[in-house]
């Protein structure tokens, strides 16, 4: 019997290979027979974003240290020095001397690289210290540091949403590109409220159940419109309803609050918000991001986020940059202020001059153009006959019908920079605007 058994199980094999075989060539023809050319799929979706002017030029531009916002621009026809008016290194801390000589003794020190992830060898002394550091600016029990803010957001609320059963995620309509991948990583529900809209936010939040587990995700400044959130209101709606509150502060720290902490300690508020994110690489002048909570929640996401436990982490220089450049700018009210008074400047000037300014209280100044080849266009003339650059805001940024120019003035940027800037701008607007008719006509 033993043996018949087994003559059977070894025909059955050849049945089941024999039936494998003909679905796997049959599989092959019908490839065959379809227009399979990936690259020309991939050519004609490029064609596509070029012939809707939102395909991405990248302007390669060399920073040179101590001469911020001056950068080297390679272009085709050679070198320029061009002024930078779209970065977001707010202050020129990357520029700063302390933070310089603090990241270059630290490379002579400790090396250029982390050695590994946080778990495996990468957690080093200045990251540790970073972190205490990170922790005192924002009032909170303990800080964790990621490679970067866009995984700062994108493990934190994945790992925290993901640890609580059947919560529900709260996004304000206007959440940048990180905050939306973290929540689609939590696989959990969401809800997405109108933009700085507290009424739709409680309409939500009341339709659940106040047992739910709930977070509520939103920003303090959000960079495509320079507008600020109402933190106050949407904290006393998580306190009412029993939700965590996430605030991404990347567009706000170092520049905004007694000590850099955000727009949330500027108001006096840092102590209603659960969890403050934050980034290194605007205002602070290095790189990486982090996030800034009680010491339970750090814990859940140091222990259960994929972006923290996988990723390489900062080498300790970045880590003695950062920390000497939070320290500072602790410290010093100068370049905020400074920052701040061109900031003014620049709006009241293109304001004057007719320009159509966006409403805003930040340090951020977007002009509405509303034409996404318009405003490659626009940008393209500022660079090639006026050696600025600002770079276009197109779809999927913003929504189509609303492409702007971004402009960020900082404390290094002159009066008599601003004032040629403007200029600069209603030269060239105007002269897109004619060469729009004349195509029309």
């Amino acid at each position: 019997m033993a043996v018949i058994s087994q003559w059977r199980y070894h025909l059955f094999d050849q049945k089941v290979y024999s039936i494998r075989l003909r679905i796997a060539r049959r599989f092959n023809e019908s490839a065959e027979a379809f227009d399979l050319d990936y690259r020309q799929k991939f050519q004609n979706q490029l064609n596509r974003m070029k012939s809707e002017s939102r395909y991405r030029h990248f302007v390669e531009l060399e920073r040179l240290a101590g001469k911020h916002p001056y950068a080297r621009y390679h272009g085709p026809d050679g070198e320029r020095d061009v002024i930078v008016w779209c970065s977001n290194d707010y202050l020129g801390m990357s520029q700063h001397p302390k933070v310089i000589t603090a990241m270059t003794n630290a490379v002579a020190s400790h090396g250029t690289g982390a050695g590994g992830t946080r778990n495996i060898s990468g957690t080093s002394h200045a990251m540790v210290s970073l972190e205490s550091e990170l922790a005192t600016l924002h009032n909170k029990e303990r800080a964790l540091v990621f490679s970067s803010g866009y995984v700062a957001n994108e493990a934190s609320i994945s790992a925290l949403a993901a640890a609580l059963p059947d919560c529900m995620i709260y996004s304000d309509a206007m959440n940048h590109a990180s905050i939306i991948s973290g929540i689609r990583y939590a696989r959990t529900e969401k809800a997405i409220f109108r933009h700085n809209d507290v009424a739709h936010l409680e309409q939500q939040l009341a339709e659940q159940p106040i047992d739910r587990a709930k977070l509520i995700v939103f920003e303090s400044v959000y960079s495509m419109d320079g507008d600020t959130s109402p933190i106050a209101e949407i904290a006393a709606l998580a306190r009412r309803y029993g939700a965590l509150t996430y605030l991404d502060e990347v567009h706000a720290v170092g520049m905004y609050g007694d000590r850099g902490g955000g727009i949330a300690q500027m108001r006096g508020l840092e102590d209603e918000i659960d969890i403050i994110q934050g980034t290194l690489g605007k205002a602070f002048g290095t790189v990486g991001g982090y996030i800034a909570a009680d010491d339970v929640i750090c814990d859940m996401v140091r222990s259960a986020g994929s972006g923290f436990i996988f990723t390489t982490a900062l080498p300790p220089a970045v880590s003695v940059g950062a920390y000497a450049s939070v320290r500072y700018l602790k410290a010093s009210t100068a370049e905020k202020e400074a920052q701040q008074r061109q900031a003014q400047r620049l709006k009241d000037r293109a304001i004057g001059a007719g320009l159509p300014v966006m409403p805003g209280e930040t340090h951020i100044v977007p002009l509405m153009i509303g034409d996404a080849a318009a405003t490659q266009r626009i940008c393209q003339l500022l660079l090639v006959d006026f050696g600025l650059y600002v770079q276009p805001i197109n779809y999927p940024t913003v929504p189509r019908g609303t492409e702007r120019l971004r402009l960020t003035p900082g404390p290094l940027h002159s009066d008599a920079m601003i004032d040629d800037l403007v200029d600069a701008l209603v030269t060239v607007i105007d002269r897109v605007q004619t060469e729009g008719m004349s195509h029309a006509g």
